[in-house]
């Protein structure tokens, strides 16, 4: 078409349909992430933080005590440290974000020793990013395997959990896009499914919305 010797794009007529979408294997509760950072010993406020927050691993690793707010418990996804880069994210990134703290990981987050020799929430032992790659293999999969966690579970799964419980407690779908820094379509094509008792949590509110408008109506005839 560049070169003007077709007027149509032959490729437009070939379907192109959706990725397949990825496997996942969230947690089943949250006694077995606890499990997993009994394992993983100094390093447990990792998993305990990174469920409850749904935070990609590149950004745990590359938070800092200045994006924490215990007192208002949220905390504000900044920049992500992967392949040994350190990289901010723009005030319009969607990936730059806040994300509320639950009680359980503000108490973890209160637990943690802030050291002198560096800002970072999780370092490695000498200060510096923890290699991501050399963690899963000394740390990660040894903690799942003790912990007894069939089949086993991947970092990422820990993300895929805080999704999978947050529709399942009635987050919308809106507001999980928004603090997981993703879209909506990606949440609703990768969790969805997964999330059969939010269902039920919508059909309460609706029941609570009509049984309260019933009882106004009530009201005002009387």
């Amino acid at each position: 078409m560049r070169w003007r010797v077709i007027v149509e794009n032959p490729a437009k007529l070939v379907p192109n349909p959706l990725p397949r979408r990825e496997e996942i294997r969230p947690f089943e509760t949250w006694a077995d992430v606890e499990a997993v950072a009994d394992e993983l010993g100094p390093w447990g406020p990792i998993a305990l933080f990174a469920a409850g927050t749904g935070l990609r691993p590149e950004e745990w690793l590359a938070l800092e005590w200045r994006d924490v707010d215990l007192h208002e418990r949220v905390v504000t996804v900044r920049r992500a440290y992967s392949g040994g880069e350190l990289r901010d994210w723009g005030k319009t990134d969607r990936s730059r974000r806040r994300v509320p703290l639950r009680q359980r990981v503000a108490d973890v987050l209160a637990g943690v020793p802030r050291r002198l020799d560096t800002r970072l929430v999780f370092p490695a032992l000498r200060g510096g990013h923890i290699d991501l790659h050399n963690w899963r293999a000394r740390e990660w999969k040894a903690a799942v395997r003790a912990a007894g966690i069939e089949p086993e579970r991947r970092i990422y799964d820990l993300r895929h959990s805080y999704a999978t419980w947050s529709l399942a407690a009635g987050v919308s779908l809106f507001s999980l896009s928004r603090r997981m820094g993703t879209s909506v379509d990606m949440i609703d094509r990768t969790y969805g499914h997964l999330a059969p008792d939010a269902e039920g949590y919508e059909r309460d509110l609706l029941d609570a919305f009509d049984t309260a408008a019933a009882a106004k109506q009530l009201e005002g005839a009387g």
